[in-house]
Order: C-alpha cells, then structure tokens, then sequence
C-alpha cells in the first residue's frame, strides 16, 4: 500500500502549518509523507512555534518557510489549510480540509502552546484515518 502523503498550508508557513507538519512526522513514524507551504511565506519560522515543539522534544531547526506550489498540491493525498482562503490550488480527487485554528503570530506563548495542543489532536486523528487506527 502507497504511503499517504499529506501537505499543510497556511499564509506564511511559519506558525500552525509548521507546527502540524512536525507533530505529524513526528506521530507518524514514516508511514506518511509530511510537507508544508505558505501562499505567502515568511522570512522565518515564528519563535514561538519553534519553543513550543522544543518543549516536546521536536526541533524545527532545518525547517523553513516554502512557498505554495501546484505540483505540492499535485502531489498530495489529503491538503489540509489553515486560513490561506482562495490561494490553493484544487485538483480534482484530492481531500481538502480546512481547520481553523488561531494563528500563532505575535501570541504568547500560553496561547501557542494551546494552539499547538489543538494542532496535534486534530493531526493524531487524522493519522488514525490514514493509517486505519494503526498506531
């Protein structure tokens, strides 16, 4: 069976796609392919996003701020966004999610690490689905 592979998307891919893309490459163990994008990406990753997955353990070190592109769309099995509205691109046969969620920008930190929190229980449920509750 193909390895499901799942793409997060908000405007600057720097808060809660960033955060989603982690907690679910992390849960996942290699059994689903992980990416991100901004369809306005940022210079760099929110701070804050980057401390509360050090909390945890999780290092955003080597991650970056990409753009949105077609072709990560393509490519995608589910495209889950997270307020970047009309800037993604629909393919037919794809699954679009869309969660809202607050966006972490210039928060404090209690309120990103409940944001964060939100993010990963939405993202273990979804690893339940795509992995028919393997875990």
């Amino acid at each position: 069976m193909p390895v499901p592979e799942v793409l997060f998307v908000c405007v600057h891919n720097a808060g809660r796609s960033q955060l989603a893309a982690a907690l679910l490459d992390h849960h996942a163990a290699g059994r689903v392919t992980v990416r991100s994008a901004g369809s306005a990406p940022a210079a760099e990753i929110n701070p804050a996003a980057r401390e509360v997955l050090a909390e945890w353990g999780l290092d955003l070190s080597r991650e970056f701020p990409k753009p949105l592109r077609a072709d990560a769309v393509e490519a995608a099995d589910v495209v889950i966004t997270m307020g970047c509205g009309d800037a993604c691109p629909v393919f037919p046969g794809k699954r679009y999610l869309d969660w809202a969620l607050d966006d972490p920008a210039g928060q404090p930190i209690e309120v990103v690490r409940r944001i964060r929190d939100e993010i990963d229980a939405r993202v273990r449920g979804l690893l339940g689905e795509l992995t028919d509750g393997e875990d």
